[in-house]
Order: structure tokens, then C-alpha cells, then sequence
């Protein structure tokens, strides 16, 4: 069957035109054959519009790659710059990394980061400037808070932070515990002072916090060895003891404590002997003064860090068996004028033939200088095993 080649209408083999289309038909009858359609010339501008819509989307495509890698390499110099404690430069790389992608959530959260990092930096500096006004308080109140700003934080950038504020804490309870110390705090506040310097991560702090235990040594040895002077065993056992809480490795008060045990035995001892017998007074005399058993090598006035008296000095054991409990007497005077005696353990407790013991007392109610003060051993008294 015959088509016309421009509409597609059936066409007779004798026709000349298309009664359709009202066109010439070809003489060549081959040319009828196909069912031939021109092309709609309107097709065109979809066509077009479709290719210029592949090719916009492809451009918009590789802009949206490129912006990107380069938000990402902003973001990574970012955190390079924050590493190195460059907050400013970090978030000036962020906030260009914003302004290219204003959904990038990691961005938005470390500019909040640098944010803190830059007000945990002020908070040093005030920290600093209330630390030379001595208003520790305040001080370490913004230290805490700054440090609490940092607890939903962590890695690398943060570690500097944390070690920075750690430091300015330390040097501010340093300072603190300076402070206080200058102020001359009695023994409790002392054992108080002792702990929040042990607290203290520092080698400054450490030196302080041994000179505080050796204050506290001091002050216990002498207000317990007045207590045994006065036969108050057990108060002056628990004075030891409460000592030993805080320095336990003193030798000092572990002496004083043996020899307040042993002194304590020997009295309750002699109080008994005193009821089951009656020894003569003369016997009790040659017990006493037998054999010159001490000879006194040095006895000295001087003053420690806090100006306060000290009384050291030294004896040796010229005996022949083991001796306890020396005890050495002496007067304070100025001008010849006795104002203070005392008595005082030596230690160690026990002395061997040949050993040198030695005694130290603080007077912490004496405010004369050492170079008025004369010192006069009057008798030293000791035991023996075979006495207790």
C-alpha cells in the first residue's frame, strides 16, 4: 500500500497529489512505499532546554565539589590552628568555612569551641589580675567555672586548656597557702594548712608543706613534754599521737612517745613500790646520783625561721649498760636573772655506752633576742633498766 511520504495518508497508485495534505505526490512509486512523517521543528526547545538544563546541573555539580574541599580544608586548618593554641586564626578559618556551607554542623560546633577557648583565656588573665589583689576566692571561682565550660569538649585542643587552668589553680592555692602562713595560725589551723598544701601539685608546695609538719613536730614535742613534766601521761600521749596523724615518720615524736610510755610505767611503778615498801630517802639519793653516767657535750641558744627560741643541745652516755628517760634541766636568764626553767627529754630515748643523744625544745612564748638569753644545764637525770 502507497502512503503519502508527507502525511502518511493511503494513496492510489494513479493519484498526483495527496488528498490529505493536498501535496504533490513523487512520480517514484518506491518513494510512496514509506511511511514517512516530517520532524516537528517544535521539538527543539524542549530538547534545548533539557541540554542546557544537564549542562547548569553539571556546572552547579563541580561548583558544589569545590566549595566542598575547600570548606573541609578551612575546617582542617581549623583545627591545626586550635591545636596550637591559635584561637583567633581557628576561627576566622571557621567562619569562612560557614559562610561557604552554612550546614556544616562539625564548623558551627567547633566556633562554639573556640568560642569557649578564647573566654577560657580571658578567665586566666582575671584570674591572674584578682591573684596580685590577694582575692584567691574570686580567683579560683572563675578557674572553676572556666573549667566547667570545657567539660563537653575533649581532644587534642582541649588538653592545653585543661593543663593551663590546672597550673593557675595550683599557683593560686600556692599563694593562698602563703598568704596564710604569713598570718601566724595556731596548731589547728596548721594541720589544716597541711593537707591543702599536700593537695597542691608542685615542688614549692611540697617544701612548704615540710616546713608546716616540722612546725607541727615542734609545737607538739614542746606542749607534750610540759605535759610530762607534770606526770599528765595520757594528755601528753594524746598530744603525740594527734602529732603522728600528720607526720608520722617523725622520729621526734615517736621517741617522745616511748619515753612517755616508759616514764609513765616507771611513775605508776614507783607509786607502787612507794605503798608495798618504804625506801629511805638516802637510798633513793644514791639511785639517783650513781655513777656519773651523762656528760653534757653542747647546750645552745638559738632561733628558727619564725624567731622563735630554740634550746638544742647534746649529751653522751659515759655508762657502762643501756640508760632511759634522760631528762636535762636548765634556766633561761638575761643578766643573770633566771626568768624560765625547763625540763627536757633526750632522744633517742634509749642511750648506749659511747652514743650522743640529743635535746631540742621551742619557746614559743619568749620574745627576748638569743643574744640576751643565758642557758644553764642545773642536772640531767636519767634511768636505768634495772631502776624501772
Amino acid at each position: 500500500m502507497h502512503h503519502c511520504p508527507y502525511c502518511g495518508t493511503k494513496v492510489r497508485d494513479h493519484e498526483s497529489y495527496c488528498i490529505k495534505c493536498g501535496k504533490k505526490l513523487p512520480e517514484d512509486m518506491y518513494e510512496r512505499l514509506e511511511n514517512r512523517k516530517t520532524f516537528n521543528k517544535y521539538w527543539y526547545i524542549p530538547i534545548s532546554i533539557f541540554t542546557l538544563i544537564v549542562i547548569t546541573t553539571g556546572i552547579y555539580y563541580v561548583f558544589l565539589q569545590h566549595q566542598t574541599t575547600e570548606t573541609k580544608e578551612l575546617y582542617k586548618m581549623a583545627e591545626e590552628s586550635a591545636v596550637e593554641e591559635q584561637y583567633q586564626e581557628a576561627s576566622k578559618h571557621l567562619e569562612s568555612a560557614l559562610e561557604l556551607n552554612q550546614s556544616f554542623s562539625q564548623a558551627d560546633m567547633a566556633l562554639g569551641f573556640v568560642q569557649t577557648a578564647l573566654d577560657t583565656e580571658k578567665n586566666i588573665n582575671q584570674a591572674a589580675q584578682l591573684l596580685e589583689k590577694q582575692e584567691f576566692h574570686d580567683a579560683l571561682s572563675i578557674i572553676n567555672e572556666a573549667e566547667n565550660n570545657l567539660t563537653n569538649y575533649n581532644g587534642d585542643a582541649v588538653t592545653p586548656l585543661i593543663n593551663k587552668l590546672t597550673a593557675k589553680r595550683n599557683t593560686i592555692k600556692l599563694e593562698q597557702l602563703k598568704y596564710k602562713l604569713e598570718q601566724e595560725p595556731g596548731i589547728n589551723e596548721l594541720k589544716t594548712l597541711l593537707w591543702e598544701g599536700e593537695a597542691i601539685q608542685a615542688d614549692e608546695a611540697a617544701d612548704i608543706a615540710a616546713s608546716i609538719r616540722t612546725r607541727i613536730v615542734d609545737y607538739t614535742f614542746s606542749q607534750a613534754s610540759e605535759q610530762l613534766n607534770e606526770n599528765q601521761f595520757s594528755d601528753a600521749l594524746l598530744l603525740v599521737e594527734d602529732g603522728l596523724k600528720y607526720v608520722p615518720d617523725s622520729e621526734k615524736l615517736q621517741s617522745l612517745k616511748t619515753t612517755i610510755d616508759k616514764e609513765k610505767t616507771a611513775f605508776e611503778t614507783a607509786q607502787r613500790q612507794r605503798i608495798e615498801q618504804a625506801i629511805s630517802s638516802a637510798e633513793e639519793e644514791r639511785e639517783l646520783n650513781e655513777n656519773d653516767a651523762i656528760e653534757l657535750v653542747s647546750a645552745d641558744v638559738e632561733t628558727d625561721e619564725q624567731g622563735k627560741v630554740v634550746i638544742k643541745g647534746k649529751v653522751k652516755s659515759v655508762a657502762t649498760i643501756p640508760i632511759n628517760s634522760i631528762l636535762v634541766q636548765y634556766d633561761l636568764s638575761i643578766h643573770d636573772e633566771v626568768f624560765l626553767s625547763n625540763e627536757i627529754y633526750v632522744y633517742p630515748e634509749t642511750l648506749y655506752p659511747n652514743d650522743v643523744g640529743e635535746f631540742e625544745f621551742t619557746h614559743f612564748d619568749i620574745d627576748e633576742n638569743e643574744e640576751d638569753i643565758s642557758l644553764k644545764v642545773d642536772k640531767i637525770r636519767w634511768y636505768t633498766d634495772q631502776q624501772q
